[in-house]
Parts: structure tokens; sequence; C-alpha cells
């Protein structure tokens, strides 16, 4: 029987997290689903493979080039995972390309949308192209001759291009030349004019079958695809003496940094791709031959295509959680609602307009508000969250922005936010030295006679009105005194030089997280050991920390039931007997990103549920401020509840994790057919349809 430090027992982080990503896949594979959202689905994954690359497989690769051998749980060594990692990212690869050019592409064409190569064209629709490129593609492109005293160009990062090697047939010179294509600009197909019909070429088969009018008087012998993919991680001292100068620069730096993946076309010419893997300084397991098209993310450029809803899901339109509405129908008073009682809404299927930013809203607009402070971690370009604030502090409020200037690939937006908060007078702050700020919280401070109220929002996702419809986060507003203080206590420790972490009800990272779920899971131990019966139930997005895997294999081995519900990445082993025989991991990928976490435990009759910002992964537990809160309102707790078992009874979008590290899809095979996502949107329509006539008398 394996010992709980055993390698056997967990399972690679970055190979887990390809599984997730092979889930996504299965989704573009699953003919259920309709036509354009299996191209959807297509693009998240070269999406989720993109970052993946640029942050982990980067990190894998410093330790691989510092000659760092140290093992992880897991057993693996960094060089014999980025050989892992290879080998299954082209395995998925071929499996996409197989699914994308054999049935998603020939079954676009029968429904009017045909992703075309120049063969498939006619030669007056040739001509037209040739024409659109002299006009409107030549102009934009700058090719770059490599040689005679030239350098190799800097690639920028995640940029599609052509290799070109030509001959002067005068001396017989040859040099290679490098195309940028402009996508970013003129888009990634050039479509051909027809009536009632989308046909789509790729801009770069375009580019190439015009190579003679780009390089005039000369041969050119080879040409082929090719895209690079850089480090985009990076580290930022606190002890900078402007931090937000400090990541502006190194937003800057990302564009040059270390080349970690090179995709070439699987037609490319040997001795071509040889001078650019020999230019890139690069070692064979970062070169990626691809057959078809690179950058298969401008996919959502098909997606995107107007009209075609046979092909796509229904859309979904949040409601207003019936506690939010006034009876006559207007929006309700949402600080006596809190009062009453505790509000727990579920997003997208609650709306966001209408209970986190109506909130906000009626803070600006209140004249017994005192402050209102919150904190960012990524939000929208548009944000309406962050314009209120501005208007707040503009009527005299005290107005309070814990913005988090590191959000990875969201710097630059938050930068910018940052310039335009502090114009107006907003108290911007960016945290606690050698800490992520990733706490969902917004607190607003109100005047109430003699007295003083806290109202306080804690979610699982940001304050980000586009994803709010797209990912599934829970969130909680209550008035309740103990949650309030601790929340306000928390907003003084990352604006001010405060360390209380006597916290009276909240957990928060990195000082008391891991003590306490560990201390949870625990209690739920021995609470079995007293013959009550227990269980535990946790929700997530990855599950990496091996003290809390650890504590959960001793639960198993106690005898305690455990239900995991994870949406990415998980370490933990389920169904080794005598350590985890009575673990269940399951897995949801459906039309919306699962991305709530609550960690709920069954002692007899006690139940502690929690909800927060945080999984559980080192990062979050010791590297992070995370913020998770129990839900003590009874009717909040079932509805969290109610989620929960429908997460763990869905056999539609939910895969189990077998103790070989394999993950089945779940079918109905002939029994009622359980999709937590469809149930959600079924029971807030109904919900919305109770709850109308009722406002109404």
């Amino acid at each position: 029987m394996p010992e709980l430090n055993d390698p056997s027992l967990y399972f690679n982080r970055e190979l887990s997290w390809l599984d997730f990503n092979q889930r996504v896949l299965e989704l573009a594979e699953d003919e259920s689903v309709p036509l354009l959202e299996r191209i959807k689905f297509c693009a998240i994954y070269a999406s989720n493979l993109d970052e993946f690359f640029m942050v982990r497989v980067a990190g894998v690769w410093d330790q691989v080039d510092a000659g760092i051998d140290a093992r992880g749980p897991d057993g693996l060594s960094p060089r014999e995972l980025v050989q892992a990692i290879r080998s299954r990212s082209l395995e998925l690869d071929r499996r996409l390309r197989l699914q994308l050019d054999g049935t998603l592409r020939p079954e676009l064409s029968s429904q009017g949308i045909t992703i075309a190569s120049l063969a498939d064209l006619k030669k007056q629709d040739r001509r037209e192209l040739t024409e659109r490129f002299e006009n409107q593609i030549f102009p934009a492109l700058t090719p770059l001759v490599i040689g005679l005293g030239r350098p190799f160009p800097y690639i920028s990062n995640l940029s599609l291009s052509l290799a070109v090697l030509l001959r002067d047939p005068d001396t017989s010179t040859q040099v290679l030349a490098r195309i940028k294509v402009p996508k970013e600009l003129l888009g990634r197909f050039v479509q051909v004019e027809r009536e009632n019909e989308h046909i789509l070429v790729p801009i770069e088969d375009v580019i190439a079958d015009n190579l003679e009018i780009l390089f005039p008087g000369v041969e050119v012998l080879e040409y082929g695809y090719f895209r690079v993919t850089r480090d985009g991680d990076f580290n930022i001292s606190d002890e900078a003496d402007d931090l937000l100068e400090a990541v502006q620069e190194e937003v800057r730096r990302r564009r040059f940094g270390e080349v970690v993946r090179l995709e070439v076309s699987d037609q490319m010419d040997p001795s071509l791709k040889e001078t650019l893997v020999e230019a890139l300084h690069l070692q064979e397991d970062e070169v990626f031959e691809i057959g078809g098209l690179l950058d298969l993310t401008d996919l959502w450029d098909v997606v995107k295509l107007p009209g075609y809803p046979d092909l796509r899901d229904k859309p979904w339109s949040p409601v207003t959680q019936p506690r939010l509405q006034s009876d006559d129908g207007d929006p309700a008073d949402i600080f006596a609602t809190i009062r009453q009682q505790d509000i727990f809404v579920h997003h997208p299927y609650d709306s966001f307009t209408t209970s986190v930013e109506r909130l906000i809203a009626q803070a600006v607009n209140d004249p017994e508000v005192l402050a209102i402070k919150q904190t960012v971690y990524r939000t929208s370009e548009d944000s309406p969250l962050v314009q209120a604030l501005i208007r707040a502090s503009e009527r005299g409020k005290q107005v309070v922005c814990m913005l988090e200037l590191k959000a990875r690939f969201d710097e630059e937006a938050n930068i910018e936010w940052a310039k335009r908060l502090e114009e107006v007078g907003v108290h911007v702050v960016y945290g606690i030295p050698g800490l992520k700020t990733h706490i969902k919280a917004l607190l607003v401070v109100r005047r109430e006679g003699d007295q003083v109220r806290n109202y306080v929002h804690i979610g699982t996702g940001n304050y980000h009105s586009t994803t709010a419809r797209l990912y599934t986060d829970f969130g909680l507003f209550t008035a309740d005194p103990e949650i309030g203080a601790d929340v306000a206590e928390i907003f003084n420790v990352l604006t001010g030089y405060a360390k209380d972490n006597a916290y009276r009800q909240v957990l928060v990272s990195p000082d008391t997280m891991r003590a306490k779920i560990l201390g949870e899971i625990n209690e739920t131990i021995e609470a079995h050991q007293e013959g009550r019966e227990a269980k535990i139930s946790f929700k997530m997005n990855s599950l990496v920390d091996k003290a809390c895997i650890e504590a959960l294999y001793r639960a198993s081995m106690a005898g305690v039931e455990v239900e995991l519900n994870i949406r990415g990445i998980c370490c933990l082993r389920p169904g080794v007997p005598g350590r985890s025989e009575n673990i269940r991991v399951v897995s949801i990928v459906g039309s919306f990103l699962e991305h709530s976490r609550v960690y709920a435990f069954f002692r007899g009759n006690e139940s502690r549920v929690l909800i927060g910002s945080a999984d559980l992964m080192p990062r979050n537990l010791d590297s992070r401020v995370e913020l998770v809160t129990p839900i003590d309102d009874e009717t909040a707790r079932d509805q969290v509840l109610d989620v929960l078992e429908r997460c763990f009874a869905d056999n539609t979008n939910s895969w189990v994790l077998d103790s070989s590290g394999n993950w089945s899809r779940l079918s109905p095979e002939g029994g009622e057919r359980r999709n937590v996502q469809d149930e959600l949107r079924e029971r807030h329509r109904a919900l919305e349809t109770i709850a109308a006539p009722a406002l109404s008398q």
C-alpha cells in the first residue's frame, strides 16, 4: 500500500491540465453540440494551449535551462515533463485536426460557410483575390530579407508568418525572407463575394499566391508558414519605487520573451525549417509540425459570422433574482433587501447587472453611503463598476479600489484603469508586496441613524460584466456584522499596514485558509469516527496542493465519502485501494465555463458551506490574498447545496476520473438525462415566471 508521499498517488499538474483541454476538444467532437459551437470549442482549445505554453511550459523550460532536476510530487523531472508535454500536445493536435478538417469544415461548407483553399476557387475568384491583395493586403506587408548582412528579424509572440526562400537569377544567391501576416489589421480570412454564402480564404494563402508581386525579379524557391510562442510570464519586484511603471516595463518586455514553441506547417521544406530552428536557437522539443491551418484561435472569426441561429446554442438572458425586484417590478431597495436576509446569486443564471452592478449604482446615488471599497483583479474595458467608482468619488464619497496590476494578461487594461481612477481622486492601491490580490469583495459603508452598517458582496468570480455572462460564479450579499467587520479589516490590511489575522468568520490566505480547510477536513473525519454521517463535497477549478490532497486521502482512509467536482487540474488519484477508494472525482465542461468554488462539510445534522475566490493550489494558499466566506443563511446555503447536488448528478457534460488517470465522459445510457447547466437555466426561467405574477399583484 503506497505511503501518502508516494509519487504514484499524484498526477502531474501540467499533464492534468492537458487532460482538461482534451475535454474541451471532446465538446468539439460532440455531434449533439451545434456546429458553430463546436468550432468555438476548437478556438477555445487553441487559445487555452497558447496560454499554457506561454506560462506553464515556459516555466518548465526555465527549470530545464537552469539544470534543475528536482522532481515534483508525481516523480517527473523537468526534462521528462517537457518531453511528455510535447508528446501529449502533438497527439491532441492530430485529433483536433482530424475533427476540424475531416468533419467540421465539410459540415460548415454544407451550411454555406466554406473555409476554402485556393485550389477550391474559380479562376474569376482568384483574379478578384489578386486585385484585393494588390489594393488592400500588399500595402500592409513588410517583407524582411535575412542574410547579406541583415540580422534575423524579431518575431513577435503568437504572430503568424511566412518564411520564403528566394534566389537571384543572375547571381544564384539564395536568401531567406520573412513576411508577417497582418491578420490583426485585416482579419484572418479574406471573404470571396458570393450571394447567401461565406467563402473564407486564409489571408496567408492569398499572400503566398502573390509572392511574385512582393519579390519581383527574383525566383521563389520555397515558402512555408510558421508561428512562435514566447515566454509570457514575468515576475515583478514589489520593491520597485513605482509599481505601475515597473509593470508597464515588464509588459513591454513580454514581447521579447524567449521562444518556447515554434509551430511550422508540416508541408514546410526541411531545409527551410532547419534555418528557422537555428535562427531562433531552439531545441528539437520546442518544434511542432502542424498539419493544416496554424493558429486556430482565429476560428473565432468564423464563430462571429452574422446569422446562422440554428448552428448556435440558444442565447441565454440572465434573470433578475426575484428578491431584487419590488412589487411594481422596479428594482428593489437593495440595502433594505440585504438587511432582511442574505442574498445568494448564481451567474450567469442570475443577472450580474441587476445584482452586483445594481448595488454599486444605488450606493453611488445614496447620500447615506460614506464609502465604497472594491477589489479588481480582471474587469472589462467598459466596466460599469469602475465607471461607478469614478462617479462616487466625484460625489465626495470615500472610494478605494484595490487593483491588481499583476493579473496575468490583464496588466495593460488594469494600468489604464489605475490612471483613470487616480485622476478623479479614487484611492488606488496595489496590494501587499510579494502577493497577488485575488479576492472578490465589495464593501459599502452606509450611515444608518447614529450607526454605520457594512454591506458586503463576496464572490467567486471577477467583477467583469462580460465573463459574468459566460462563467458560472457564486455571489453572496450580506449585512452580517461579523463578515462585514472581517471584510473591512481585510481592506485595511490591503490599503494600510495592519496585520490582524484574527478574522471572525472568513478564511483568508495566506494567513489562515489552508489551516482552516485542513481543520474542517479533520473535524469531518472525527465526526465519522464518532458514528455520525460524514461527507465532504468540493467544487473548484483545480486541486494541486499536496497538504490538502493528503488530508483528503486521510478522510477516504477513515471511511469518509469525498466528492470532488474539479473543472481543470486534479493531481489527486482517486480509486486507489486503501487510500482513495472513497473519493469520486468528476469534471463539468459545458457551454458556460464552470468557475465557482464551494467547500462543503457534512457532519451529522451540521453542514459547513464556504464559497470564495480560492482553489486548493499552492499559489492560492501561499502566494495570493484570497477570501472564502461561510454561508450561514439557511436559504442561501440550501441554494448552494442544490447547485452542488446537480453538479454531481450531471451525466451529460460530466467526465469521471479513474485511478489510471483516464477521464471518461458520462452518458444517461437510457436513464434520466441530467445536465446541470440546462437544469439551472430552466430553474431560473421558472423562478422568473413565478415571480412576475406575484410582483404584479
